[in-house]
């Protein structure tokens, strides 16, 4: 198990979620997750542990979906929706 990567927290993928609308079924069926492991990987506060293939299917499924991850500003992590370019 390591640090999720690049300071990803629990918030920024429930919050991610959010955004693009996805229940957590919906991520964890597109991340190849089960929904107890994306339960976990939601609740923790501050920046979470879990293995690091998880948090790169989780990561990729929330950009495929159209979430960008902002890193650590001053302000702390975060995440918006993609430009969308019709």
């Amino acid at each position: 198990m390591i640090p999720m990567d690049q300071n990803i927290t629990g918030h920024q993928i429930a919050a991610g979620r959010v955004l693009v609308d996805m229940t957590q079924k919906q991520l964890a069926e597109a991340a190849k997750i089960s929904i107890p492991t994306l339960k976990r990987m939601e609740s923790v506060k501050g920046e979470a542990v879990a293995l690091s293939n998880n948090v790169r299917a989780v990561r990729a499924a929330l950009i495929e979906a159209g979430v960008l991850f902002i890193d650590q500003n001053g302000n702390g992590p975060g995440v918006r929706l993609r430009d969308r370019q019709d």
